[in-house]
């Protein structure tokens, strides 16, 4: 052998032998494996691929509605662009759910955490993943939907934040709805759209609780009426709008004023951050008629007002929109008033007199009364003591009774003055409504008072003449004793 032969077999590997060492190291290897080593490392079990994974984007291709997203290593993923509410930016890192893996391109299929799932099948679903689909019907229980190739129920319960009267509304609608329940095996799959609005309401609610204060005026929607007032979304929080901020008017009821679903404009009074708690009103966010009142209805002036409402104690009198007052039942007539309504309607328009004004509490009171003539200034002129009238009887009480000479005039009769007898009981003498003689006693204007009597309307007047003259003492009677003893006069 050639020196050249022997420095070969020295220093140059038997290529056999080299071989076969080679074989017998990748003897459980895969050549599918062995060309994908630069491709992303995923356990063998399917179901521990999926899940959440936060990830970084790496590049944007709006047009091929493509987004690139590095998960660290040699792992990467693909999500569709279109899923993005706001346009995501490379070097975002954002949470995503793995869908699958494509063998093919060696790439993680993601959807972004909280977007709908667009190639959703019985194989690829999870509890928790978005879902896009179409209603087609209702049942008794909720809703029936579509979702790509699979028939899908929601509760009527898990259809709204707030209940819902009559869900078939929504039949024909495309709605996101969160996958809560499924059995790929029976076909079962139970979604809910509750979930996704309360998520979305609880993260508006974060965003509003940082930006609100009290002085403010937002938007809302009347989600619910209550005897003392409403419930306004203002879209992630709820307040109360009281009934005495919804308007200026009193004895107005929330239901009158708006109703389950109007827009409205309201003004944040007051708001508690630790428990949440906001206070609303609607009147505030308009001028306040009350500003000026003062200078347009000074106590004595004359106004025109409009009955809004009659009550046993009077009636609300309105004098222009959001301002009312009270007109006690004491100050609608001169004659007695049982209800307001025998006098009163409402709608009826009346001249009135300003009685009193209370600015800060927003008080006013008003007589009808006095807005006309008083019978009681010149009384003395038409009326002189002995002077005999014709009344009728408007009130039979125990001392007596009213008798009222005029409309707005009444005096009385004591119930020693009703008979020349003695008189148990008023009533057994004179009647409502009944028209009597009386005899004018006193008059006193600045009382308000006039003393009647009926027994003396029909005793007879002596002459003054006749007086003077001598008066024969009459002659007595004769006691008779009658049997038994009793005595008879005769």
């Amino acid at each position: 052998m050639s020196t050249k032969d022997e420095y070969k077999q020295k220093f140059r590997p038997d290529d056999a032998k080299l071989d076969r060492e080679v074989d017998a190291a990748l003897s459980d290897v895969s050549l599918d494996a062995l060309y994908a080593f630069d491709k992303p490392q995923l356990q063998q079990d399917a179901t521990a691929q999926k899940g959440t994974r936060k990830g970084r984007i790496i590049s944007i291709d709006p047009k091929k509605d493509e987004v690139f997203v590095d998960f660290g290593g040699k792992s990467q993923g693909i999500a569709a662009f279109s899923q993005f509410e706001t346009e995501p930016k490379v070097g975002d890192e954002i949470e995503f759910g793995v869908e699958r893996y494509d063998a093919h391109e060696g790439l993680l299929i993601l959807n972004r955490k909280g977007a709908t799932a667009t190639n959703v099948s019985w194989e690829n679903l999870e509890v928790g993943q978005i879902v896009e689909g179409t209603v087609t019907g209702m049942n008794k229980g909720g809703l029936e939907l579509q979702v790509k190739n699979m028939r899908a129920f929601m509760p009527s319960g898990q259809v709204d934040i707030y209940f819902q009267k009559d869900i078939s509304t929504f039949i024909g609608q495309r709605m996101k709805a969160e996958v809560t329940q499924f059995d790929a095996a029976a076909k079962n799959l139970i979604i809910s759209r509750r979930n996704i609005l309360e998520r979305e309401k609880e993260e508006a609610k974060q965003k509003m609780i940082a930006e609100i204060a009290e002085g403010q005026v937002r938007r809302g929607t009347i989600r619910t009426i209550m005897d003392y007032g409403a419930f306004v979304d203002l879209g992630g929080m709820d307040g109360l709008l009281h009934v005495s901020e919804m308007s200026f008017k009193r004895g107005v009821k929330p239901s009158e004023l708006v109703k389950e679903g109007d827009i409205v404009e309201v003004k944040i009074i007051k708001f508690d951050r630790e428990t949440g708690k906001l206070s609303l009103s609607l009147k505030q966010t308009g001028p306040n008629p009350w500003e000026h009142a003062g200078e347009r209805y000074a106590v004595g002036s004359s106004i025109t007002g409009r009955v809004s409402k009659v009550e046993n104690f009077g009636a609300f009198i309105e004098v222009e929109e959001g301002i009312e007052g009270l007109l006690p039942v004491s100050e609608i007539s001169y004659q007695r008033v049982k209800h307001p309504s025998d006098v009163l309607k409402e709608g009826d328009t009346l001249r009135l007199v300003v009685l009193s004004m209370d600015l800060v509490a927003h008080k006013l009171s008003f007589s009808l009364k006095q807005a006309g003539p008083d019978p009681w200034k010149t009384v003395a002129e038409r009326y002189a003591t002995d002077m005999i009238v014709t009344g009728t009887v408007t009130r039979v009480v125990d001392f007596g009774a009213f008798v009222e000479l005029e409309p707005g005039l009444e005096g009385l009769v004591h119930i020693s003055e009703l008979a020349d007898h003695h008189v148990k009981s008023s009533a057994a003498v004179v009647k409502p409504g009944q028209e009597v003689r009386v005899r004018v006693l006193e008059v006193d204007p600045k009382a308000r008072r006039i003393s009647l009597s009926i027994r003396r309307a029909v005793e007879v007047v002596v002459p003054a003449e006749t007086a003077a003259a001598p008066v024969t003492p009459a002659k007595p009677k004769k006691k008779q004793q009658l049997r038994g003893g009793l005595d008879w006069n005769w």
